[in-house]
């Protein structure tokens, strides 16, 4: 969903100062004209004020324009409709510009529900500590960049310290304000910050900020999949999360007890992979994950016979 949802943007308007008061005309000893001047002093006088009309439209437009932009950027979630291109402030190759916003409460995780068009769970708990971003189409990925992590970091902000952070895709940003698009969680945003001026950070709104890709670490944690609600004997959803490296996955495959081969599983939404099966599928399950390098890693029989939906199941591997 956005841009800076705590703090509204202020938009300066000149002030349009009235022309000098108009003397009115002494009429007591003019002569009344012709009635061809009548016609075109009329003719001139109606072009007169439409045009006038027509430019007090236009500021109106304009005015109302700006108003609704501005309820927009401060009421959005996480995104807003904007075209703004990010200022290329770095000459560093390995670093890439992009703006960044933050939405959700200031020392929140984002979203309301702690989760996000990714599918994961409770992101303001670890491994994912609120450290988490929308991202827009490039980075987002039409869900395949759900959990890539990057580091970021803002200079150009008296506020900012320059000092690196990690966050993780966990949402996307459908209306982005510049190519790569960062929608921040409120956490996120200020640990960009110098000790003691989050706040501070937060009050920009809307920042420069360099980013580059970085593989991801989840000490102590093994790839996990997360039986979908609604799952049943011919139909299976699972969430796939917590993979170090890469950290998204681009494709799952399936394979039920002594069945002998792998059936690919479909992109439900996020991180979510499903199977609309045409018979009672078989349990245990094992399932095997490609993540964007094209690396592949087999959890054997991770999902036991006596599965349940809205349940972890942790496998052994990891990347």
């Amino acid at each position: 969903m956005s841009i800076a949802r705590g703090l509204p943007w202020r938009f300066f308007f000149r002030s349009i100062n009235t022309p000098a008061s108009c003397s009115l005309p002494d009429h007591r000893n003019a002569k009344t004209p012709p009635v061809s001047q009548i016609n075109r002093s009329y003719y001139t006088s109606r072009v007169t004020l439409a045009a006038m009309a027509s430019s007090f439209s236009k500021v109106v437009a304009a005015l109302i324009g700006a108003l609704i932009f501005s309820l927009l950027v401060t009421y959005g979630s996480c995104a807003t409709p904007a075209n703004f291109t990010a200022s290329d402030f770095t000459a560093d190759p390995n670093w890439e510009a992009a703006r960044a916003t933050w939405y959700g409460a200031p020392t929140g995780a984002g979203p309301d529900d702690n989760g996000g068009a990714c599918g994961f769970k409770n992101v303001n708990l670890p491994p994912f500590s609120a450290m988490t971003s929308c991202g827009n189409q490039p980075l987002f990925k039409d869900g395949k960049g759900c959990g890539s992590c990057y580091q970021i970091r803002c200079q150009k902000h008296p506020a900012c310290s320059g000092n690196p952070e990690t966050v993780i895709i966990t949402d996307m940003n459908y209306y982005p304000v510049s190519k790569y698009h960062f929608d921040l969680s409120g956490t996120a945003f200020g640990a960009m910050a110098k000790p003691g001026r989050n706040n501070e950070l937060r009050h920009a709104g809307i920042i420069d900020i360099q980013f580059k890709r970085v593989p991801c670490n989840y000490p102590g944690q093994k790839v996990t999949f997360h039986v979908e609600e609604g799952s049943n004997p011919v139909y299976f959803a699972v969430l796939v999360e917590f993979e170090d490296g890469d950290g998204d996955v681009v494709q799952v495959d399936i394979m039920e007890a002594n069945s002998g081969y792998w059936t690919p599983m479909r992109e439900s939404w996020g991180s979510i992979w499903r199977l609309d099966a045409n018979h009672r599928l078989q349990a245990p399950f094992s399932l095997r994950i490609t993540n964007e390098s094209g690396r592949k890693l087999v959890a054997n029989r991770v999902i036991p016979a006596n599965w349940a939906p809205n349940n972890y199941y942790r496998s052994i591997i990891q990347y």
